[in-house]
């Protein structure tokens, strides 16, 4: 007897869907229609939404529910502990978009005048460190598994990472690939590895095949297909661990198999407030000293997404005479470093003084900014977002100078490999 399935058309596969239909109608749950009803998002997961007659039910089956359940009764699980101590709510892109346009032309550009003085005083030593070291060579040939998925670009990000913990003395070279599952990692008192929004940890993968690890810790709040995990397991001597929670909530010093062992803190592109996050975790304000955090190198990105909440450096903002309020405007500046041609890096050179604004635009109609903006050079645009980009990492950079690391901010793509390209880098003195 043939098994009853969902009569919902498929015309890409030419083919009814082979889902089993509910008990109540000829379609699955992913194809029934919807009615009348509404629709809210579900207060465990806002990824997907349920109908509101429903609710009551779908709260106790949820899939995300079981996972929370089990993720609370975790020793490292502590609700907030790396949020900082702000309670505001976040501030969306659209609301600073809106506090941006709601300036006056004079406060746009006195704003903008503040930032170029700011960066002129403070960011003139970010230097560019490009480096590919021998002992990624395996994977610059593409001489590793071919069913790991390669992406060039990806690839030059991860090894100049690498490339500069080697630099900076972190890690040891290779002398060749038959060495490579050698110990190099700190010698012959390797340190564990936590890599923090793992994501698919193809950095991590990098880092086993080119310098040797023992153990890894994987953190990451989403679930992942095509990830390394599988790859990384094949590796005899090394132990692996996944930690499915969101860095805000993670004790690291609670992760009972992490106890008593050195570790290298590492993030390839840390969105937003992920950074301030876990530079909190790896370096706890309660903690007067940190005897387990040998180093760390995040990869920091997506600066538009940065909250006042989690910033983890208020007063060097505060102390620039910067608010709360021009540093979410700033943040929203910082998604124009993305809108210039990226095929050659950009330089600071380029004017966004009130006179590259056009005198006749200082006009206090409705209509201002948004002229004034529009008028600007998507060149002028992305030179303030870099800016912008700066002064936020400077202080994240000074604030771990500040917990007595030997700290690093440098540039470690070109532009035109990712222009989300600056790297924090400390190890203990």
């Amino acid at each position: 007897m043939e098994k009853c399935r969902c009569t919902f058309w498929l015309p890409g596969k030419n083919r009814f869907c082979s889902i089993s239909p509910l008990n109540d109608s000829p379609f699955c749950g992913n194809h029934k229609p919807r009615g009348d009803g509404q629709f809210i998002p579900c207060p465990i997961d806002p990824s997907h939404s349920v109908l509101k007659e429903n609710l009551d039910w779908h709260v106790k089956r949820c899939p995300l529910l079981k996972q929370q359940m089990s993720l609370s009764t975790q020793p490292f699980y502590q609700k907030g502990i790396n949020a900082g101590k702000e309670e505001d709510d976040d501030i969306t892109s659209e609301m600073k978009r809106k506090a941006v346009y709601s300036m006056t032309v004079a406060e746009f550009c006195k704003l903008i005048g503040k930032i170029e003085s700011v960066h002129a005083s403070i960011c003139k030593d970010i230097p560019e460190s490009y480096k590919i070291p021998e002992a990624c060579s395996m994977w610059i040939k593409r001489e590793v598994d071919r069913k790991l998925p390669f992406q060039e670009k990806h690839v030059k990000q991860q090894a100049s990472i690498l490339g500069n913990l080697e630099d900076f003395g972190v890690l040891k070279g290779s002398l060749g690939k038959e060495q490579c599952d050698d110990n190099r990692l700190y010698g012959d008192n390797a340190p564990a590895v936590v890599e923090f929004g793992a994501g698919r940890a193809y950095l991590t993968q990098m880092l086993a095949d080119c310098y040797g690890i023992e153990r890894v810790f994987l953190v990451e709040r989403k679930s992942y297909k095509l990830k390394a995990d599988r790859s990384l397991r094949q590796k005899e001597s090394l132990i692996l661990e996944r930690l499915r929670i969101d860095i805000e909530d993670l004790n690291l010093n609670a992760v009972e198999s992490l106890q008593g062992f050195p570790y290298l803190a590492i993030g390839k592109h840390l969105c937003g407030p992920a950074t301030d996050l876990t530079l909190r975790c790896c370096l706890p304000e309660q903690c007067s000293g940190n005897d387990s955090l040998r180093a760390l190198a995040i990869a920091m990105c997506c600066h538009h997404l940065c909250q006042w909440k989690h910033y983890i450096n208020k007063n060097f903002i505060a102390d620039l005479g910067i608010t709360k309020e021009e540093f979410h405007a700033i943040t929203w500046f910082t998604s124009w470093a993305v809108d210039a041609d990226h095929s050659s890096d950009l330089s600071f050179d380029c004017e966004l003084h009130q006179q590259s604004l056009g005198k006749e635009q200082l006009s206090e109609d409705a209509n201002g900014i948004e002229d004034v903006v529009r008028n600007m050079k998507p060149i002028e645009r992305a030179v303030l977002g870099f800016m912008c980009k700066q002064i936020i990492d400077m202080g994240r950079m000074k604030w771990v100078k500040g917990h007595g690391l030997e700290t690093k901010l440098i540039k470690y793509v070109p532009s035109n490999i990712s222009p989300e390209n600056h790297l924090l880098i400390a190890k203990t003195r």
